[in-house]
């Protein structure tokens, strides 16, 4: 099979929100009384739907306390995303422009209910052949639902498509899914991606040569 699809995570990708999540992760978790620091949040909710990550902290809780406390995520979430600019990986957005002159399908693909209103806010979202949000499926990752999803949506095989994803979970939901994948490491965190086909520091590390290397 040849390479048809490139299938993008949203945070940490193609912008950086990371720091806006984790600081909304913090502040909700320590009004119950929970210590968060950037390893809990790249090892336990980093890249999964928000109800998932409350539940991975906050183990105590009961359906209905944990739903109140990842509505309170998202509420901290978008107050410091509407105040503040949205950084765009500007090596990912050259990737996709390549990408997209050798005719390879784009999809976004976020476990975030918020992602489209992020990327119209970052004046990327003309970017996509598709967007899928945490409203277009129901299993969280590593569950391959998201991938999958995405690539049908752009009409391509998952023995097709490419992941791009910084967070563990992600990795091996695009594993699941039976796709490649290519792992971002900008914190170093090489180990944490290892199961990944390639991991880069960034993606001006990779062209559409190497990723179409990846199927022969």
């Amino acid at each position: 099979m040849s390479f048809q699809a490139a299938l993008f995570d949203v945070d940490g990708v193609i912008v950086n929100t990371v720091p806006l999540h984790f600081e909304a992760w913090k502040r909700m978790f320590s009004e119950y009384g929970k210590d968060f620091t950037f390893e809990d949040y790249r090892e336990k909710v980093d890249g999964i739907p928000r109800l998932d990550g409350a539940r991975a902290v906050l183990t105590a809780l009961s359906a209905e306390e944990l739903e109140k406390a990842a509505s309170k995520k998202q509420g901290y979430y978008l107050e410091l995303a509407d105040k503040d600019e949205i950084e765009v990986y500007a090596p990912t957005v050259d990737l996709i422009n390549e990408l997209r002159k050798n005719d390879i399908k784009i999809a976004a693909a976020s476990s975030s209910r918020n992602c489209k209103y992020i990327l119209e806010k970052a004046k990327v979202s003309c970017l996509f052949d598709t967007i899928i949000s945490g409203n277009d499926f129901k299993k969280g990752k590593p569950d391959p639902e998201i991938f999958l999803l995405a690539a049908s949506s752009v009409g391509a095989s998952p023995d097709t498509a490419v992941v791009f994803e910084d967070a563990k979970l992600g990795i091996l939901a695009a594993k699941n899914a039976g796709m490649r994948c290519v792992g971002i490491a900008r914190e170093n965190n090489y180990d944490l991606l290892a199961k990944a086909d390639i991991v880069v520091g960034g993606l001006n590390e990779i062209d559409y040569a190497k990723l179409a290397s990846l199927f022969g």
